[in-house]
This record gives C-alpha cells, sequence and structure tokens, in this order.
C-alpha cells in the first residue's frame, strides 16, 4: 500500500494518507499564523480571531474527513491575510489591503518585490505540495477526488445567512451534485446550491487543481457558527464522512471504506517552524471567495 508521508514547510502541512485512498482533502485557510518577520502585519491581535484572517473550523473537520478516510490532507499554515492560496496569481484579491471594514497596514504599499517574495515563499509552495500528493495518489492508478474545506460568516452587512452548508462547484458537478442531495435530505438542513459563493472563480486552487484535471471535486462551506468549538468541527466532519461513504457508488468516485472518528481528534503536534501564531488562540483553523465573508 502506498502511503503519503505527513510533513510540513514553514506554508503548509500535509497530513498523511492512502495514496490510494480515492481522495484528497485540501483547506486554503487553515491558519491565522504569519511568519515573525511580518508582525502582525499591523493589525490588533482580535482581528485574526476573525474570518478575515482564517476559516475558522475549516481545518478541523479538513482532519476529521482525512483521519476517516485515512486520505491525505493538504493545510495552509499562514494567514490569507499575508496571501491568498485560493486565488489566481493574477487575482487583484491575492493580497488584501482591507477586508470586510479592516485596513491592513502591512499590505497597504505592498511593492512588486515583496509581492513575489511572499508567492515564492508562502503562495508557490502550497500548491506545489497539492501537485505532489495529486501525482502520487495518481501513480497508484486511483484517481482522487478533492474537497476543498471551507467556512462562512452566519451573517454579512446585517443579513443573516440562511443555509447551515453549502456546496460550491464550477463546471463539474458529478460530485457536487450527489453532495447537495444527499445533504437535501436532512430537512432541518437549508443546503447551499453555488451559495453563499459561486463555484466559478477561475485560477482559485480547485480550478487549479482539479477542474483543469478532470478531477471530481466540491468546495464545501459549513457556517462558522457550527464549526467554532471542537464538537461542532468533529459532528460536522462526522456527517460529511458519512455523505461522502454513501456516495461510493458513484462512477469515477475511488474512495475507501471510512473507518470510525475518534471523537476527541487531536491535532499532531507538528515540527518546529518559523511561522508562529500572531496571538494566542483555540486550535487554529481559515475563509474565502469575494472578499473574506
Amino acid at each position: 500500500m502506498a502511503f503519503i508521508a505527513p510533513c510540513s514547510d514553514d506554508s503548509f502541512e500535509i497530513v498523511g494518507g492512502r495514496a490510494d485512498a480515492g481522495l484528497i482533502v485540501l483547506c486554503d485557510h487553515a491558519s491565522n499564523a504569519l511568519p515573525p518577520e511580518y508582525g502582525s502585519l499591523g493589525l490588533p491581535a482580535h482581528e485574526f480571531q476573525r474570518h478575515i484572517a482564517y476559516d475558522i473550523g475549516a481545518a478541523g473537520i479538513t482532519r476529521v474527513i482525512a483521519e476517516a478516510f485515512q486520505a491525505p490532507a493538504v493545510l495552509t499554515r499562514t494567514s490569507r491575510l499575508l496571501i491568498d492560496p485560493n486565488r489566481g496569481p493574477d487575482d487583484p484579491t491575492l493580497i488584501m489591503r482591507l477586508s470586510d471594514g479592516a485596513i491592513i497596514p502591512g499590505n497597504r504599499h505592498l511593492d512588486a518585490a515583496e509581492r513575489e517574495r511572499r508567492m515564492r515563499l508562502y503562495y508557490a509552495p502550497y500548491h506545489q505540495a497539492i501537485e505532489s500528493v495529486i501525482e502520487r495518489c495518481l501513480a497508484t492508478g486511483v484517481a482522487p477526488a478533492i474537497v476543498s474545506m471551507h467556512s462562512f460568516t452566519e451573517a454579512w452587512k446585517g443579513i443573516r445567512r440562511p443555509w447551515q452548508v453549502g456546496i460550491l462547484w464550477d463546471r463539474d458537478q458529478r460530485l457536487a451534485r450527489p453532495m447537495i442531495e444527499a445533504l437535501s435530505t436532512d430537512n432541518a438542513l437549508h443546503v447551499g446550491d453555488n451559495q453563499p459563493y459561486k463555484g466559478t472563480l477561475e485560477g482559485d486552487c480547485l480550478w487549479q487543481h482539479a477542474t483543469s484535471r478532470g478531477l471530481l471535486n466540491a468546495l464545501v462551506e459549513v457556517r462558522q457558527d457550527l464549526i467554532a468549538e471542537h464538537t461542532g468541527q468533529v459532528a460536522w466532519g462526522q456527517r460529511l464522512v458519512a455523505i461522502l461513504d454513501s456516495l461510493r457508488g458513484l462512477p469515477d468516485l475511488h474512495i475507501a471504506t471510512p473507518r470510525p472518528v475518534r471523537a476527541a481528534l487531536e491535532h499532531p503536534a507538528l515540527p518546529r517552524s518559523e511561522v508562529k501564531p500572531a496571538h494566542r488562540q483555540p486550535p487554529s483553523e481559515t475563509e474565502r471567495r469575494e472578499t473574506p465573508q
């Protein structure tokens, strides 16, 4: 059995798993950490607890799914405020100067050299890690489906969002549509179909690594108030494991049989790195689309 070993870098972490598991889980906004040389980008500490810095709860769910299917996962280790790996290299929101009312002083006067440095050190390595994991998986003869975990705020501009979960897709609905239908069988859920965002963002992470390769994919958005605590992350992780397990008969979906999820799933200790949290906080997790919402 081919196994992808766990490893980490300043910009990413690979959670080890079976290369033939038929699944890769991504978390583009898993952390609110900044490299020490960037300080806090001039922001007060409380801003790093908000969705502008990371997708709250998303990393915890990512780990639950990866654990259940013994699948590899790739997570970021730096905040989207430094650079957003879920944007194309030419996207004007790649490095935000203003995010949901917060001016980011450390990004206001960014020159070409600094932009290139962040791309080289904190953007490209994450995408290279994803490509490496995909190639390892394809080498087993089992094409992996790619699930990308995100979270969204419960309200936007004072309006409560009705969805508990949304599934985003671009041109390929082979996985997204069955996931929407399976989630919708629970009458207690209001499931977003390409809501609260559209999945058609050319150049984003899934576009780069899944759509362009013809791999099954779906982006999952869970509302942040439901997964702010560890118990919610485990519960939603288990829910999504059950959904994916129920879809194992789909054509082109080759995911392994899941094993029981440990209720007290803990984040493994990572090797020492120059990347450290900008402040003390509960276990890290990260957000997406136009401006962070």
